[in-house]
């Protein structure tokens, strides 16, 4: 396998490792006066021949070439949801593909660290690209959970710093914060309310940091124990409308650098997805709603079954988890009347002592999908 893909290596490879060069100096050179149909045509047959990591490298090397290479790539690359491929650090940040994309985090407990990948086989938790890391922060209250663009820079002051997840002093609420609004109009939460610039360049440049709830995980709270069986989670999605899942709903766009600024080539703009199928087995999206106080999308744990012969709890993960634990989750939506989809959105589960299996799907990103299995890592009596 290339440069910078083995899970496992002290080189970590992420989204913005391709090219070195993304930044505001990027200037024009020979190669911009190639026809603008000719280079059209060739990133098009690139993009289609290089759709899987780590050739997808190619194209992000094409991008940066110069300006001119740079902007064809834009029109070309579409979000995950379109194309069920994840290209740039923005990608993180938009919502998943229609069908399930799987991924799998590892864990070191000696660092407390947590690692994403996105998956390249049908290995479990082998063989993966570098998505996204964090940290467990313990604090005399709470419990912090940083998460960073980098594998090895984890502090909320870094370049690559882009959100966090905070819980409550029992371990049975989390807030899941982003460092950067997820769509226009959002109010900045008041403890954090600065302005500095930090490296949220990597995904938005220019925009200014802060903690931004987009998602708040709660715990059924289960006194000493008392409660036999899964935990009870609800998870529900301030920066998603329940809309989101009907015909002609979309999650609301993430800011990114005004008017179009020629920032690093992380920065794509949230491209418009077309309509793909019904809302009963594919949701899909369309033209945001106005509605600002719109009801946000509600996400429960799919109810298991208890297996008498095995004599435990359990779900069809479809051979993704393989050791029983009290962490397994399978995430649905909830209408408003309490009635489940039966679409699973997201899904994690244990395979290894500390490898886990995580697997999402439109409307969820890369990282409130992560965020939330990160709520599930904190293990406290209260919900257990």
């Amino acid at each position: 396998m290339g440069h910078g893909f083995k899970p496992r290596s002290s080189g970590h490879s992420s989204l913005q490792d391709y090219p070195p060069l993304f930044d505001d100096g990027l200037k024009e050179s020979c190669w911009a006066n190639m026809p603008q149909e000719l280079l059209r045509e060739v990133l098009m047959k690139i993009e289609a021949s290089e759709h899987v990591w780590p050739r997808r490298k190619n194209l992000i090397t094409c991008a940066g070439v110069c300006r001119s290479w740079r902007q064809v790539t834009r029109e070309i690359v579409k979000t995950p949801e379109v194309s069920g491929i994840l290209t740039f650090p923005i990608s993180v940040k938009q919502p998943g593909p229609q069908d399930l994309l799987k991924c799998f985090i590892k864990r070191n407990r000696s660092t407390q660290v947590y690692h994403l990948y996105l998956s390249l086989s049908n290995a479990l938790a082998e063989d993966g690209k570098f998505l996204l890391a964090a940290r467990k922060f313990r604090r005399p209250t709470f419990t912090d959970y940083v998460i960073s663009l980098c594998a090895d820079d984890m502090s909320k002051g870094s370049n690559s710093y882009i959100g966090k997840v905070r819980s409550n002093f029992l371990g049975t609420q989390f807030t899941v914060y982003d460092g950067q609004p997820p769509h226009a109009g959002v109010k900045i939460a008041k403890r954090s309310c600065s302005n500095r610039l930090v490296g949220l360049t990597k995904v938005a440049p220019r925009v200014p940091a802060g903690n931004h709830p987009v998602a708040h995980v709660a715990y059924e709270l289960n006194v000493l124990g008392s409660r036999r069986g899964p935990r009870r989670t609800e998870c529900i999605m301030d920066a998603i409308p329940a809309s989101a899942i009907e015909i002609g709903g979309v999650p609301p766009a993430q800011t990114e650098s005004p008017h179009g600024s020629m920032g690093t080539i992380q920065s794509l703009s949230f491209l418009q997805s077309k309509s793909i199928s019904n809302c009963s087995e594919n949701f899909v999206s369309g033209p945001s709603s106005d509605k600002k106080d719109e009801t946000p999308l509600v996400l429960k744990n799919k109810a298991p079954r208890w297996h008498e012969q095995l004599q435990c709890w359990c779900l069809n993960f479809h051979g993704r988890v393989t050791v029983a634990s009290v962490k397994n989750f399978q995430l649905v939506a909830s209408t408003e009347n309490g009635v489940q989809c039966e679409k699973v959105i997201l899904q994690f589960g244990k395979v290894g002592k500390d490898a886990f299996t995580m697997d999402y799907r439109y409307p969820l990103s890369a990282f409130q999908a992560f965020a939330i299995c990160l709520s599930s890592f904190d293990s406290k009596i209260a919900r257990e």
